[in-house]
């Protein structure tokens, strides 16, 4: 005869047996991310993740650093119709000057022309005075052109200086020096 506790601890085996059968007959589980049954719902939430991230980088990306492009193109051809504008101011300066050196020398014949008759002592002090004017002229005319070339050159390199910098930033991520940058674009132009 059995007593007692045997019973209970028969049961209790037989409990651990019968539980561990069904344990037994479980088929083990394979990692998530390798269980071929799941391969088609994995593939569906990748794609969509895909595409909602692309989505969210294209709207805050691209269309950012597109704008910052469109707008540094906008300015850069701002910049260059300015430095049109003054090579425009110096050409018509440069017309000027040839306008009013022709108007100088023209003025200076009629003069020369019309005092022949009269003694040529002073045909040669109207002709002198014509010269000075003409040489006057000539000398503010040059001096503006100058000028304006100067401005228009220094005004180029600025540009072209700061354009050089922002690329510079946006392509290396790297600030450089104004004076660094000015040396640069001066060894550019002295080419």
């Amino acid at each position: 005869m059995t007593s007692p506790g045997h019973t209970a601890h028969s049961m209790a085996v037989s409990g651990h047996t019968v539980s561990g059968t069904a344990v037994a007959q479980k088929q083990p589980v394979a990692f998530p991310p390798f269980d071929t049954t799941t391969y088609p719902s994995q593939f569906f939430w990748l794609t969509v993740t895909f595409v909602v991230l692309f989505v969210v980088i294209w709207q805050l990306g691209v269309k950012r650093v597109g704008g910052n492009i469109i707008a540094r193109k906008q300015r850069i051809a701002s910049d260059l119709e300015a430095a049109e504008a003054h090579r425009r101011n110096a050409e018509k300066a440069a017309a000027d000057y040839e306008a009013a050196l022709a108007a100088a020398r023209n003025r200076a014949h009629a003069m020369a022309e019309e005092n022949s008759r009269l003694i040529q002592g002073e045909v040669d002090a109207a002709k002198a005075k014509a010269d000075a004017d003409a040489k006057a002229a000539t000398d503010q005319a040059k001096a503006r052109v100058a000028q304006l070339q100067s401005d228009a050159a220094q005004h180029i390199k600025a540009v072209a200086s700061e354009a050089a910098g922002q690329i510079v930033a946006r392509l290396i991520g790297v600030e450089v020096s104004e004076q660094d940058r000015a040396s640069a674009v001066n060894q550019v132009s002295a080419r």
